[in-house]
């Protein structure tokens, strides 16, 4: 297994629609071998918090997940119609996507200037 990643820090996971970050803590527990569902029911509502209070433009929302979602054909309509089920599912494949990073990105968000 990889080694674990820094608890405090927050890593980036980037979609095709959307980024958001994610605490170190909530990738070594969500992405492990076996099932990983008791972690990542924990980790979901806090990843929410984290996204909202980074306010980000491109920030997860229902329509976009479920987008991104459908396009690992894993799901079909009515299963993705379930917007905390994809927010798990979400979750826990950002956790893998970190996990799976050679050098997962905790780099800070960049501020936006205004244009002079």
């Amino acid at each position: 297994m990889k080694k674990q990643l820094h608890p405090k820090s927050l890593y980036w996971a980037s979609f095709n629609r959307f980024e958001m970050r994610i605490p170190g803590e909530a990738v070594n527990d969500c992405a492990q071998s076996g099932s990983n569902d008791e972690a990542v029911s924990y980790w979901a509502p806090i990843i929410k918090k984290q996204c909202e209070k980074d306010g980000f433009h491109n920030a997860p929302t229902p329509e976009n997940v479920r987008a991104e979602l459908k396009e690992y054909g894993a799901w079909d309509d009515e299963e993705l119609s379930d917007d905390d089920a994809n927010w798990e599912r979400l979750v826990w494949s950002a956790c893998w996507n970190i996990r799976e990073e050679e050098k997962p990105d905790r780099s800070k968000p960049i501020k936006a200037t205004k244009a002079a």
